[in-house]
């Protein structure tokens, strides 16, 4: 005979109902209870079948993930395994599935999220990415479809839950730890500049610049793909310059390890000629030779974060205010003093 909640109810002492609570994982039944009744289905074998409860309930249990345009970044660069990661744990931990949207350009991946949402594939939708004037972002608030971005959204921040990192005060410590070292022509390498984040971090670099009186130079400053090709070629650009910089703040880590070959290549030595600090600290940074100073902005949190942050909404109605992951320095080889006697304390 088959186990039903029933059963499990009346081993562990509490309602049936309070059973369905439990194995959706709501957040107002206490843990004790929790621990109690997932207990009584580990002793009597049962296991809920979630497709059932899936019907009765109108719900997919399925949050769909909307990627970047580019989806090259994302099969090369080792900053979305590491967000997916993340985005899988939580969803896991309250019986979520995900489903991937993916398309070459805007207009697919806009196409995917419509067929997303009109054809109740998901609960809600994960935005992996905030982009100025972003349509699909305009599609899911018309609907009043519920999503997370996992970046600042440009508009609406009061409005819309999201999770990000200070790329604000990230990138000017970053830059600050440069200054201080002595360097002057400090160089910029961001990434789509239609990205907040992008934004976000040239504002800072260029903050840091000014306030410590360096006015920033506009050749100085490229965006490129966040891939190691767009690296190289940002590297190349520069170093084309009649005075070029002495130091990079580059936007990713995947970025920053083309522009140490192709300065390898062009006979520029890291730190000896040129420092650079770069963003995301993902396993390579610290492989590299040299092994990379790096912002380390927490990955895993922030797709674990967004992940739990829909869930929330899902599970409640209410909308989770937006969540700041902190961030912190990590130090290593490839920056060096230009300036004798620098002593440079990171307080981050």
């Amino acid at each position: 005979m088959a186990i039903t909640i029933k059963d499990v109810a009346q081993l562990a002492k509490v309602a049936p109902s309070t059973v369905s609570r439990v194995i959706a994982n709501n957040p107002r039944i206490s843990e004790k209870t929790k621990v109690r009744v997932r207990k009584a289905m580990k002793k009597l074998g049962y296991h809920p079948n979630f497709i059932a409860r899936s019907l009765a309930n109108q719900s997919t249990k399925i949050i769909g993930l909307v990627l970047p345009s580019s989806s090259i970044e994302f099969y090369q660069n080792p900053f979305f395994p590491t967000i997916l990661q993340g985005l899988s744990e939580g969803a896991q931990e309250n019986h979520y599935s995900l489903l991937l949207s993916t398309g070459k350009t805007e207009d697919e991946i806009y196409n995917g999220v419509v067929n997303m949402v009109q054809g109740g594939m998901v609960d809600g939708i994960i935005l992996m990415y905030s982009r100025l004037n972003d349509h699909i972002l305009t599609y899911l608030r018309a609907r009043g479809f519920p999503f997370v971005i996992i970046g600042k959204p440009y508009d609406f921040m009061e409005e819309i839950t999201y999770v990000d990192n200070d790329n604000i005060l990230a990138a000017e410590q970053a830059t600050d730890y440069l200054i201080q070292l002595g360097h002057e022509r400090i160089g910029f390498i961001g990434g789509d500049v239609t990205l907040v984040m992008t934004l976000d971090r040239l504002s800072g670099f260029e903050g840091a610049l000014k306030r410590a009186g360096i006015i920033p130079r506009n050749e100085y400053i490229l965006h490129e793909d966040f891939l190691h090709e767009g690296g190289q070629a940002a590297a190349r650009r520069l170093l084309s310059i009649d005075e070029p910089p002495t130091a990079l703040v580059v936007s990713d880590d995947l970025m920053a390890l083309g522009v140490v070959q192709s300065l390898r290549e062009m006979g520029i030595r890291t730190p000896e000629e040129m420092s650079i600090v770069s963003f995301n600290n993902v396993l390579f940074s610290e492989l590299s030779l040299p092994a990379l100073t790096s912002v380390d902005i927490n990955i895993f949190d922030l797709g674990y974060q967004a992940a739990k942050g829909i869930i929330q909404m899902l599970q409640t109605g209410d909308a989770p205010a937006g969540a700041i992951i902190p961030h912190h320095f990590v130090e290593r080889h490839s920056c060096r003093s230009i300036k004798e006697g620098a002593m440079v304390a990171m307080n981050y």
